[in-house]
């Protein structure tokens, strides 16, 4: 493990002064040596919240409608103009499996965004409960209104630019930048959904980031949608892509050597009449780096461009008409830091089946790594394990949960935990959690009744045995 603690002081006292519009020795952006001064330091404060998630994707979106439904007054905030992250800036086509093969895992919240998620895709039978097509604008109103309604404040195009401690082990407020220049915001609880966990590491927590020795992280993507496909065509003509048949359409595109950003990673759901949604191609992106991304994403836009090219040359009879109709303006990725919490859930507890005492909801989903050479792992009809509540409390900071993607996981068992089902029922505790912490422990998250919280959650519908 490492601690960041004295490393991100100063880069977010940089961050921080980058973006104040008055200051004084002004310096290059790829300079790490200069520095900036404040001409003024001081920044207006909104100290109203008890409850204070970041990140708007679907763990923030359940911790955030949690929390207010415990009574909290919430706060949520959103680096991009929408919520739901994956599913809907992300453009991620299809949801990860909600059954264990026999029966819905993901309960509570989860199954309701689900369920309502489904009316946006009607062309999807109704009893399917695995890789169901994701209609991203529909979900997004799903979000808008049960986060609304739930009594929940929204702030879009805001970002996290650094972290205030007033001791070591607790968070006193955040640094938020957006078109009123800085802010910070105060809550008693705070709930890093980031995905990435930046509010947990400019906290000061300690984290593992990427797998095996070289500590690489798996492959991220950029989804997109092609339109004016011929839908009857895609429905009933050959399969496009199975995982290493290479008697499918793509493999013959990518062994053509004509299309050199086109690989062999091609999921494709149909989102509505003539309109194909993908999650395609792989890329080495280190997702903590912001020219890393922007260069992702540029290369993510041609590797679109590439896809249909090569899919118009294999499958004409599909795509001799399609056109590129959106590419998502978030990308996809699939790792980055996992917050050390106070257990850590591993492979073995995984492949065990595992159960907790203080376990928040189930998982079920297999050892999804994209790495090129892990082979997958998938449990049987009926088999799910425990999400331990442990998992979302940080080491040492009191007043600090996390949610989603970066919760306390080994580099294996993270292929299984990071996906968006998952994500709503770790952010539905989460958010539960925070404003049981304000009640119950003088806002220490570690010290809460999880036999409480448990209770609760079973009430709102969760699966937990």
């Amino acid at each position: 493990m490492v601690n960041r603690r004295n490393f991100v002081k100063k880069a977010s006292v940089m961050a921080m002064t980058a973006a104040m519009p008055n200051f004084v020795n002004s310096t290059s952006q790829n300079s790490q040596e200069k520095s900036l001064t404040f001409k003024h330091s001081k920044i207006k404060v909104d100290d109203r919240w008890d409850v204070i998630v970041v990140g708007g994707g679907p763990a923030g979106c359940t911790a955030a409608i949690s929390a207010a439904r415990e009574g909290a007054k919430t706060l949520l905030i959103e680096a991009m103009g929408q919520l739901g992250g994956m599913g809907t800036s992300g453009m991620v086509p299809a949801w990860c499996p909600f059954s264990d093969g026999e029966k819905i895992i993901y309960r509570g919240l989860a199954e309701k965004i689900f369920r309502a998620s489904k009316k946006g895709v009607p062309h999807e039978p109704e009893n399917k409960l695995d890789w169901v097509s994701i209609n991203p604008e529909y979900l997004m109103s799903i979000y808008d209104r049960m986060v609304t309604k739930a009594g929940v404040k929204v702030l879009f195009f805001s970002r996290l630019a650094t972290v205030e401690m007033i001791s070591k082990d607790t968070i006193d407020a955040i640094i938020v930048s957006n078109k009123a220049g800085l802010v910070a915001f105060k809550s008693k609880v705070y709930i890093d959904a980031t995905g990435d966990g930046d509010l947990a590491v400019w906290a000061g927590a300690s984290f593992k980031r990427g797998y095996g020795d070289e500590g690489a992280v798996q492959k991220s993507s950029l989804c997109f949608s092609f339109a004016n496909i011929d839908s009857y065509d895609y429905m009933n003509g050959p399969t496009l892509y199975e995982w290493k048949n290479e008697k499918t359409p793509l493999y013959v595109a990518v062994r053509s050597g004509k299309y050199p950003l086109v690989d062999t990673h091609f999921c494709n759901n149909l989102i509505g009449p003539d309109v194909l949604q993908c999650n395609a191609g792989h890329m080495d992106v280190d997702t903590t780096d912001p020219w890393a991304i922007s260069q992702a994403m540029i290369t993510g836009r041609e590797k679109a461009v590439q896809y249909l090219e090569a899919m118009k040359a294999v499958r004409p009879s599909t795509f001799s008409n399609a056109f590129i109709v959106r590419t998502a303006s978030l990308l996809g990725v699939r790792d980055s830091r996992r917050i050390e919490g106070d257990y850590v859930f591993t492979a073995e507890d995984w492949r065990e089946r595992k159960s907790f005492e203080d376990e928040i909801g189930r998982n079920c989903y297999y050892i999804d790594i994209h790495s090129g050479k892990h082979i997958p792992e998938h449990y049987k009809k009926g088999e799910s394990h425990g999400i331990p509540y442990r998992c979302l409390t940080p080491k040492g900071i009191k007043n600090l949960l996390t949610a989603g993607r970066c919760i306390s996981t080994d580099e294996e068992a993270f292929g299984s935990t990071r996906v968006m089902p998952c994500c709503l029922v770790t952010g539905e505790a989460a958010g539960m959690a925070a404003m049981h912490a304000i009640k119950q422990a003088k806002n220490d998250v570690h010290a809460i009744d999880t036999s409480y919280l448990r209770k609760r959650l079973k009430e709102e519908g969760q699966l937990i045995l």
